[in-house]
């Protein structure tokens, strides 16, 4: 008997959301950044497969915080480097 657990469903796991393309860009213009300056996550880490996203989207991972109320992070989608 084999149960999935769904990682996203969990307390502890922040909401993950793929951004359009035209929420990238306004980031990118509103920081004037690109991509690569992104904080970068796996391909492979859970939460991020659970959403369905793949290399090169970029994910905004939303925070609940005691001190800002709400915090959001953004993380560019890598694929793991082979060993």
């Amino acid at each position: 008997m084999s149960t999935k657990l769904n990682v996203i469903e969990h307390v502890m796991v922040p909401d993950h959301q793929i951004m359009s393309e035209d929420e990238v860009s306004e980031l990118l213009s509103r920081y004037n950044i690109t991509t690569e300056q992104l904080p970068k996550i796996y391909h492979d880490d859970p939460a991020v497969k659970m959403i369905g996203a793949e290399a090169d989207d970029v994910i905004r991972i939303i925070r609940t915080s005691h001190t800002a109320g709400r915090a959001e992070a953004y993380r560019l989608v890598i694929r793991k480097p082979k060993k």
